[in-house]
């Protein structure tokens, strides 16, 4: 069998006003991430280290954000999509490893859900999808909670080699 690594890693913006969804979980807090789409970003450094590990580009190639197609839309359904397009060429995820970096909110609690979620629209076992999260211990961007960003690394096999 054949297997790749994939890394993905996206950032964006908190604000007053936005809602705040990581890992296709709505999350209680003051702000929220600005995004053309719901502006999950777990979800979409998740679709790019899957894309990467396939040789399939990247999410703004496949889910441009000048497209109105994908304005609001739901990242679940990028990710679905990511996975159909990695599953077409023969692909499977072994596992995922995301870290998410915020200062606030705390997401310990929201971890599992976050988990659930992603196995569900990856139709895979919830013990292949680790998440974590850290704080910058109040330096950067992330620190200043002005942003949220993530890192997710995933493996993936060629399945028939």
């Amino acid at each position: 069998m054949s297997y790749r690594i994939g890394l993905g890693y996206d950032v964006h913006q908190l604000a007053e006003g936005e809602t705040l969804w990581l890992g296709g979980v709505q999350i209680p807090h003051d702000k929220g991430l600005v995004a053309h789409s719901d502006g999950d970003v777990l979800l979409h450094a998740i679709c790019d280290a899957l894309l990467g590990a396939a040789k399939l580009r990247d999410i703004g190639f496949h889910f441009p954000d000048t497209s109105d197609d994908f304005k609001n839309i739901d990242s679940k359904v990028l990710l679905a999509e990511t996975y159909r397009l990695v599953t077409e060429k023969g692909y499977s995820l072994v596992n995922l490893d995301a870290t998410i970096s915020a200062q606030r909110p705390r997401l310990k609690d929201f971890i599992p859900s976050m988990e659930n979620t992603i196995a569900s629209v990856l139709n895979v076992d919830p013990e292949m999808i680790n998440i974590k999260a850290t704080t910058t211990e109040k330096l950067g961007f992330e620190g200043r909670e002005e942003g949220i960003s993530v890192q997710a690394v995933v493996l993936i096999r060629k399945l028939g080699d």
